[in-house]
Order: structure tokens, then C-alpha cells, then sequence
């Protein structure tokens, strides 16, 4: 039976494509989501572009028909801009408030109920991404749903970037014997990802195991080529680690994601690497080191000084672990040696569009908080020669329209991970101190 989803201004916002997900239904837009799309469209950010483009489109299917009467969508399904429905008489008994979102809900539910009246009544869904207008409308005895469309991946099945596997002592020897196992000889029933790294235990319970990577086309299970000593001061405390600095320092991967927990060493790793890269072996010309203006909490608005000024508390937890790295003793002194260096740069994301970045090693921290199109923006700039570290914790995201499962970095994850030019770790121990993986943990 064909539905009718009425749809939220966050849908719209999150993926101006969401009127075409809906197959052959009918869709319902509400008068009101047109104002709070229009009130966002000057915006300079994603939501802003992201109005403009829901905009043209609406004006481009008005051309086909009038939106109040609804016109034929591709999907055999139709769209509506709603006028008729919008009387509120019937939710004031619940919610007295004519808020924005209490209107469409009042499109919903009057849909609803006249639909009922009917010998073969359409089921009406109201879509949201806002948690508290799916419990409304589930108050009013409406059917409510997320928009789910815009998901990458459902996070327990996220990629991890190694899996661990038993096998049987003679597979385990036969590794160390020869230095290489073909993928065949697993027996598994799905392929591996191109360096994708394979822990390998022995299915009898001994302490035998061996930890190794697949190769670039996936057909081979191969050591890891770099030993266990210090970079810049750091080594790796645990497998996960020794992975991410074999994907960092491997200069074919162009491509690197990191994914993980506070305190899992993402950020302290991934610079101890670039500087090496950048400063011991002058692989890379620059070290450029980015992420986004993302506030957590209120936003403290506009900072006095020039620009640096006004970035420093951005971009603090870059000069912390740079601090660390540089064992500094003195306030000041990480500007002096930065200043001295000149080969690294910190900058924020702002100021990275429309650049071409060739022959550098380019982290981009906290990229969690990036929208799809703001991915694509961001590795799209990577010129010849440079490489791209994405780092961040999907579970913690700060943007008001992104989730774990539709983030831009879980979409660069998901999307390259069966490419031979990346590698992906997610991240997993706290190697902070104590207390910092016990707050991640249970807070």
C-alpha cells in the first residue's frame, strides 16, 4: 500500500535529495518547511548550500506542474507542497504552542485523521531527524520515522580495518616460514580489503599468533615492513597503533583514516608521522595540519586579532600535542620553533576550498564533524605527491544535521576501504592515562 511522508525541514537540510528517496509514495512538504528553508539559504556553510539547492530544485519541478495540486516525481511517486492541512484546532489539545515544528506535525496529523475516515486509509509517516518530533508525533499517534537514506553504515558494522582470526598452528608457522600467506589459504568466506591487517590466533588455544597485512591487491597476507621503534619520541603501545603508523609511514597509501575513542593516540600518532615524513626524510615539502571550526557547546562568537590569534583556540589541541612532540618547557616557544621551521602549517578548514595542495602531508582532525559534501571538497584538493590523514571519533560529533552513520568521515571510510590506495584503523585501547579511557568508556 503507498504511503504519504511528510517530510521535516532537517531531511531536506541533511540531503536535498531526500524528495526522490521515497519511491512511488507521495510526498508532503508543509508550508512552513519552505519558510525555515528560505530563512537558511543565505547561510555560508552546508546548511546554507544545502538550502539554495533544495530551492532551485523546487523551482525547477514547478515548471512541471502546480506544487499545492502535487506533481509526478521519476520514482512513480508524487510531491506536494501542503496549504490545505495546516489548521493547528486539532493539536492545540496536546501542544498549545504554534512552534515551527508543532506546525508540521499539525500537516501530519490532520492528514491523518483524514485519512482515516476513508474505506482504504494510506498510512501517513512523519520523517524527521529530530529525536523529539518523532516522540511528539508518537504522542499523537502517528507513525514517525528517521531518514535513513542519507546512512552510510549501520556503526557495529563499521569497518575496523583488521579482523582477527583463528586459524590452525600449521597456517600461523607456515606465515613465519616463508614470510607471506596467500588469502586462499584462510578459507574465508568473504575477500579482504587491499591493506587490510589479519591478527591471526591459533584455534588451539596456544599463545602462538602472528600479526600481518594484506597487500595492495588483496591477494597476499604479508609482515608489516616497519619495526617497532620510536618516531619523534613516540612508539606504538598496542597492535592497533603499530597498524596506524604501518598505514602512516607507508608512503603508497595516500589515503589514511583513523577512527577512534579520546585519548587513543589519533592525533599524537598521526603528527609524530608527518613530522618524520616532513622534517627527517623531506618526503613532503609541508606539513599542513587542519580541522573544523566546529564549536562543542555555546559558541564563544568573534575572537579580537589577526588571524592566527583568532584560530589559536581552534586549534589548540594541535598545538598541545605538537608541544609534546617538540618538548617544549616555555609559553610561546612551539610559535618560535613553528615560526623557525616554516615547513608546518595549522590552519582551519575554511581556509582550505578552492586550493590545490600538491607534495604535502595533510592531517584533518576531528573530521567527524564533516558533512559528505565537505569530504569530497577536502580530498578533492590533495594535489600530486601529498598525502591525507583523516582523523576523529564518530561518536563524537558536534554538528547539529550529522550522525555516526552519516558523517563525512565514515563515508570516506566506507567508500575507499576496498581501494588500494587507503588504509583505515580504528583505534580501540585509551593510551591517554587511566582516568581518560575510563571516561570514555563509561561516560
Amino acid at each position: 500500500m503507498k504511503k504519504i511522508f511528510v517530510l521535516d525541514t532537517n531531511v531536506l537540510l541533511q540531503d536535498p535529495n531526500a524528495i526522490y528517496a521515497f519511491e512511488d509514495n507521495e510526498v508532503v512538504i508543509p508550508a512552513i518547511v519552505l519558510e525555515e528553508i528560505d530563512n537558511k539559504k543565505r547561510n555560508a556553510d552546508e546548511l546554507g548550500r544545502n538550502a539554495r539547492q533544495i530551492s532551485r530544485m523546487m523551482d525547477g519541478l514547478r515548471c512541471q506542474g502546480r506544487l499545492y495540486e502535487g506533481i509526478d516525481l521519476p520514482s512513480g511517486g508524487s510531491l506536494k507542497v501542503e496549504l490545505n492541512h495546516r489548521s493547528f484546532a486539532k493539536l492545540q489539545e496536546t501542544f498549545a504552542e504554534g512552534t515551527n515544528d508543532n506546525r508540521i506535525l499539525a500537516v501530519a496529523l490532520n492528514y491523518h485523521m483524514e485519512e482515516q475516515e476513508k474505506p482504504n486509509p494510506r498510512p501517513v509517516v512523519m520523517v524527521s531527524k529530530d529525536t523529539l518530533v518523532r516522540i511528539k508525533a508518537d504522542v499523537l499517534g502517528l507513525t514517525a520515522q528517521d531518514y535513513l537514506t542519507d546512512r552510510i553504515v549501520n556503526m557495529p558494522d563499521m569497518y575496523m580495518g583488521y579482523l582477527t582470526i583463528l586459524a590452525h598452528p600449521s597456517v600461523i608457522d607456515e606465515f613465519y616460514t616463508y614470510r607471506y600467506l596467500n588469502v586462499s589459504s584462510l578459507h574465508l568466506a568473504y575477500p579482504l580489503n587491499p591493506h587490510e591487517f589479519v591478527i591471526l590466533k591459533d584455534e588451539m588455544g596456544t599463545s602462538k599468533s602472528a600479526l600481518l597485512k594484506v597487500n595492495a591487491d588483496g591477494k597476499k597476507l604479508e609482515p608489516l615492513f616497519l619495526s617497532n621503534d620510536p618516531i619523534w619520541g613516540i612508539g606504538a603501545r598496542n597492535a592497533q597503533q603499530r597498524m596506524a603508523l604501518e598505514l602512516l609511514l607507508n608512503d603508497e597509501i595516500p589515503i589514511v583514516t583513523l577512527t577512534g575513542k579520546a585519548g587513543t593516540g589519533k592525533t599524537l600518532l598521526t603528527l609524530a608521522a608527518g613530522l618524520m615524513k616532513v622534517e627527517d626524510e623531506r618526503k613532503y615539502k609541508k606539513l599542513l595540519i587542519a580541522r573544523p571550526v566546529v564549536p562543542m557547546g555555546k559558541d564563544i562568537g568573534y575572537l579580537p586579532g589577526e588571524k592566527e590569534e583568532k584560530l589559536r583556540p581552534w586549534m589548540q589541541p594541535i598545538y598541545d600535542n605538537l608541544e609534546y612532540l617538540f618538548d617544549t618547557k616555555k609559553a610561546g616557544d612551539i610559535e618560535k620553533i613553528l615560526a623557525g621551521l616554516g615547513s608546518i602549517q595549522v590552519e582551519a578548514l575554511t581556509y582550505i576550498r578552492g586550493r590545490s595542495i600538491p607534495g604535502q602531508f595533510i592531517i584533518i582532525d576531528e573530521a567527524q564533524n564533516l558533512s559528505k559534501h565537505e569530504i569530497k571538497t577536502i580530498v578533492s584538493r590533495v594535489g600530486e605527491g601529498s598525502k591525507i590523514v583523516l582523523l576523529g571519533d564518530p561518536e563524537q560529533i558536534d554538528h547539529p544535521y550529522l550522525d555516526a552513520s552519516s558523517n563525512g568521515l565514515t563515508y570516506v571510510v566506507e567508500r575507499f576501504k576496498a581501494q588500494n590506495i587507503s588504509g583505515h584503523i580504528t583505534l580501540e585501547r585509551g593510551e591517554r592515562s587511566h582516568l581518560a579511557q575510563l571516561a570514555a568508556d563509561l561516560l
